[in-house]
């Protein structure tokens, strides 16, 4: 019953999130509530305000009015920062340090148990290049490493930007995989993603649209609301609705 209570406790609350950029409106009045120990997929078309979203949850967006909690604390307080691991889309390591050198430089940061960075290379399965520099990794590959020092210090939440672009069908599967492993473990990951077919992996999906939420559903919830087995038929459908009722 404990771990029940747990995974339908809000990891993340947002309340009437509104952000200007260049004066502009990038998001508008969102509310909504992200579950623990669940995969949330946030999905979108490039440019209808994911990042933005991400940037204000782990608290380095400046936001023009509404409330962001995470894990209890409101966003960027001191005390989530080795609560809460953020991935952002451009890979964030040292291009002049080898794998392994660069896990290694943020866990002594993070100070995080021995062993651990070599866990989290085999995680994300950079082993047969841990000895290579950064630099000479494939844009996929350098990602991979970004997501490694994410997972370093066995964050309560991941933010995850776009995990998966650049990568094979395979290593996508086998993150996935990854992803919904850590959230059975207690884990919470907010993942975005432009892919709609991506939503197969979640278990919650916040689907955005011009800075706008326009639904929170299961996948199946989805379906069934749309009337649409296929998500990005769904998607285009509930787009459709409120083209209808402007």
């Amino acid at each position: 019953m404990l771990g029940a209570a747990m995974a339908s406790a809000s990891a993340i609350a947002v309340h009437g999130l509104r952000v200007r950029r260049g004066g502009n409106p990038v998001l508008r009045d969102l509310s909504f509530d992200v579950a623990s120990g669940r995969v949330t997929g946030l999905l979108g078309p490039s440019g209808c305000g994911k990042t933005t979203l991400m940037r204000a949850i782990v608290g380095v967006q400046v936001v023009e009015a509404g409330r962001v909690e995470v894990l209890g604390a409101p966003a960027g307080s001191r005390p989530l920062r080795a609560r809460v691991g953020y991935l952002t889309q451009a890979p964030s390591v040292y291009g002049d340090l080898t794998v392994r050198e660069n896990l290694r430089f943020f866990g002594r940061v993070l100070g995080v148990r021995e062993g651990r960075a070599d866990e989290t290379i085999e995680t994300v399965a950079l082993g047969p290049h841990a000895s290579r520099v950064v630099s000479s990794l494939s844009g996929g590959q350098r990602a991979r490493v970004s997501l490694a020092t994410a997972l370093l210090g066995e964050p309560q939440l991941l933010v995850l930007d776009e995990p998966t672009v650049g990568l094979d069908p395979v290593l996508r599967r086998d993150l996935w995989a990854t992803f919904a492993e850590l959230a059975a473990a207690g884990t919470t990951l907010l993942v975005s993603s432009h892919v709609m077919e991506e939503a197969e992996h979640c278990d919650e999906l916040l689907l955005m649209r011009e800075g706008r939420l326009l639904a929170v559903e299961s996948p199946e919830g989805l379906r069934q609301r749309t009337g649409r087995r296929q998500l990005d038929e769904a998607f285009l459908a509930l787009i459709e609705a409120e083209a209808g009722e402007a």
